[in-house]
């Protein structure tokens, strides 16, 4: 009996994780199978917390960091410092691991596990909120103003489901083959940060000869 070729593709093995608010999360998914999840909320130290999550989620699922085929990372709105901490820790992990790194907005991830029309909006400060209607750029209105736009406002999930959504968009866009580009924060409105208005120091002339 001469043997069928073995036409399977196997699934790939996407690392996904998003500290865009006040939370740390990570999924491990390969194909649509659910591998490991850890979520954790916080308002501070993700940049120390992130890494070792990820590498429990690998070792969790009795895997290593040389068997991902891919990383989801969310690119925001939402907190400038989280989103920069994720983006450059994937930015980082593709260039050492050389595999890609995909950015995945909340919008996409909201639309990612919402059945009904809806808008996708993400919560800002100041009863704000982001939002990115079909054709549109991303834009920061009152929640009145995203009401007047006629959909059922879609907020983010738990921010476990949300990255399990962020790799599930990933993924999608590995099936379809399309251009990847190295993840960008997704910044909607500028920075809180500004000069200080104090007297800037004074400037010790240097004696050293």
């Amino acid at each position: 009996m001469t043997p069928q070729p073995d036409n399977t593709v196997a699934e790939p093995i996407i690392l996904a994780f998003d500290t865009s608010a006040a939370y740390c999360a990570a999924a491990l998914l390969r194909g649509k199978s659910l591998l490991g999840l850890q979520s954790e909320d916080m308002g501070r130290g993700q940049a120390e917390r992130l890494v070792p999550m990820l590498d429990d989620l690998i070792k969790g699922a009795d895997l290593d960091w040389s068997d991902l085929d891919a990383l989801a990372v969310g690119v925001g709105p939402g907190n400038f410092t989280g989103i920069r901490i994720a983006v450059s820790t994937a930015r980082g992990l593709a260039l050492a691991l050389d595999i890609p790194a995909i950015g995945v907005s909340t919008f996409e991830a909201i639309s990612k596990t919402a059945t009904l029309p809806h808008l996708a909006c993400v919560p800002a400060p100041q009863s704000q909120v982001y939002i990115a209607p079909t054709g549109t750029e991303p834009s920061l209105v009152s929640m009145d103003d995203a009401h007047g736009l006629g959909l059922p406002l879609a907020l983010p999930p738990a921010p476990a489901d949300l990255v399990v959504a962020m790799a599930r968009v990933a993924r999608a866009r590995l099936r379809r083959g399309d251009m990847l580009e190295a993840p960008a924060p997704l910044y909607v409105r500028a920075a809180d940060a500004a000069p200080s208005r104090d007297t800037p120091p004074v400037m010790l002339p240097d004696d050293r000869t």
